[in-house]
């Protein structure tokens, strides 16, 4: 994920790093802060499904765009590429999206997409040549077998990110409606204890079903 969001244009000070834990206070004084953003990978059960389901039932379809978009939100129309939308939700929002460079390939596909309303900005993500590249060459990368792009997967990817206009946590995911807007934070970061228990609430729902593929990246400064 750092090797794609530097190749796209995200200045070099910002990188992901691995959270192994949310409850061992030790583990987590590792993890550098601020936290910009947080993706978080998890099964996509009966449970989850049901729980999105109920919680999107009634609510409008996302339709903001342009300046003053806050957070910055992606509908997901291309299949098996939840990853890289969390990478773009999380580079898009806050202190980040301050950190990218207006003449790089993110920096001029956000200029496109941005003043589009939802369908047309996932279809500027699906003509992208330059993002369709940089996520072959970043996934080719690791030692996990890339899915195909019409296989069928159980894992999704979340990401979390703070307004930079109100301080409320949000979640973006492009198979939701839009944003969900999951509190005030206040000064926090994304890895506050406010953050931690929304991420605990998609561990808990798992419980009963015994699933614990689980992962958590964030996003903040770099190590070196």
């Amino acid at each position: 994920m750092t090797t794609l969001v530097h190749n796209l244009g995200l200045d070099l000070t910002l990188a992901f790093h691995d959270v192994f834990s949310i409850s061992d206070p030790e583990l987590l004084a590792f993890v550098p802060r601020p936290a910009l953003a947080l993706i978080l990978v998890f099964p996509v059960s009966e449970s989850y499904e049901r729980f999105r389901r109920q919680e999107d039932e009634g609510r409008p379809e996302y339709q903001d765009k342009g300046d003053g978009e806050d957070p910055v939100w992606f509908k997901q129309t291309i299949r098996n590429a939840c990853g890289m939308i969390g990478v773009l939700h999380a580079i898009s929002n806050g202190a980040a999206r301050d950190m990218i460079a207006s003449d790089s390939p993110i920096g001029k596909l956000l200029a496109k997409a941005l003043p589009l309303p939802p369908l047309e900005r996932a279809k500027v993500l699906e003509d992208s040549q330059e993002l369709e590249s940089a996520h072959k060459s970043a996934a080719t990368q690791g030692s996990s077998a890339v899915p195909d792009a019409e296989a069928d997967v159980d894992l999704h990817y979340v990401c979390f990110v703070k307004s930079r206009e109100s301080n409320h946590l949000y979640e973006l995911d492009g198979r939701r409606k839009g944003p969900l807007d999951r509190g005030f934070l206040g000064n926090d970061d994304v890895l506050c204890e406010k953050a931690i228990r929304v991420v605990q609430d998609f561990i808990d729902r798992e419980k009963e079903s015994g699933r614990l593929d689980f992962s958590l990246v964030t996003l903040a400064p770099s190590l070196g």
